[in-house]
Formats: structure tokens, C-alpha cells, sequence
């Protein structure tokens, strides 16, 4: 009994949120396949329909789970190039740079960050002439001091 209290209050203290040992397979379920039908969650968990409704209903509402997402597959995703971007941002216009990388459609991700740079932007390109024209924009923004690309070469895992 100890050690399940022990194992809820880890839980909590490092999640932040209110979630168990199953909540977390049940997250891990479904990053890998959002589209998982509630038969099949149960069914991979050993546990009720009703079970894993009243689960993913508790986490969307606790702010756990905000959303679900389309994983890109297959010859697209293989075709796509991706660099992350490391930006230095004139600190007085971080609020207007960010504004103006949100609407570049091919940046998926932006991190604040701590170190050098203040930002690192993920851009995904269906080129390399398309990624180049990206980085040129993001390098004309107002507010940019400076960037530093990395292109991936291979992705080893996606979680």
C-alpha cells in the first residue's frame, strides 16, 4: 500500500498533473496511434470501453491531452527536409518576431531556450530550395540579430 502512494505521489510530482501508471500507457498508446479506436485501447490495456472513455475524457479535461495531431507518413514525410534553427531575437521585439515565425507555415515548432540563442524554430520544407527561401525569411524578420541552421540528415526516432 506504501509503495502505491509512493508510485501516485512520483507520478503527480513529475508530471505535474494528476495521472497514474495507466494514464501514462494509455498516453503512450495513443502517440503512437491517435486514431486508436476505444475498442482497441481496451483492449491493448486489459480494461473496460467505459474505462478508457472515462480516462481520455479526465485527461482532456485536466489539460493532459489538448489535442491530437496528424503524423506525416510514407514517401511525403520521407521527401520533407526539416532543420531546427537556432534565432537570436533583439529582446524588445521577441513578442513581434514570434508573431511573424507563427505565421510562416513551415515552421511546426518554436522553443524558447535558454543559452546563445533565444529561439529554436523547427522548418519543414518540401526542398532544399524551399528551406533556403525559409531561412532567408526567417534571417529578414524584424526583430532577428541572427540565426544558425542545423538540416537533419536522418531521423533516428519520433515519439
Amino acid at each position: 500500500m506504501i509503495e502505491m502512494v509512493y508510485n501516485q505521489i512520483k507520478t503527480q510530482i513529475t508530471f505535474g498533473k494528476m495521472i497514474n501508471t495507466q494514464d501514462q500507457k494509455l498516453l503512450m498508446l495513443l502517440r503512437q496511434n491517435a486514431r486508436a479506436s476505444i475498442t482497441e485501447l481496451a483492449k491493448a490495456m486489459h480494461v473496460s470501453r467505459s474505462t478508457i472513455q472515462n480516462r481520455i475524457a479526465r485527461l482532456e479535461a485536466s489539460g493532459v491531452i489538448r489535442g491530437y495531431s496528424v503524423q506525416l507518413g510514407g514517401e511525403f514525410s520521407a521527401s520533407q527536409v526539416e532543420a531546427h534553427v537556432s534565432i537570436k531575437v533583439f529582446q524588445k521585439l521577441t513578442a513581434r518576431t514570434n508573431a511573424s515565425l507563427e505565421d510562416i507555415s513551415q515552421v511546426s515548432q518554436l522553443f524558447s531556450v535558454s543559452g546563445e540563442y533565444d529561439l529554436i524554430a523547427i522548418v519543414q520544407a518540401q526542398s532544399l530550395e524551399e528551406l533556403s527561401a525559409v531561412l532567408d525569411d526567417i534571417g529578414n524578420l524584424e526583430g532577428v540579430e541572427r540565426t544558425n541552421s542545423a538540416v537533419v540528415l536522418e531521423t533516428r526516432f519520433r515519439r
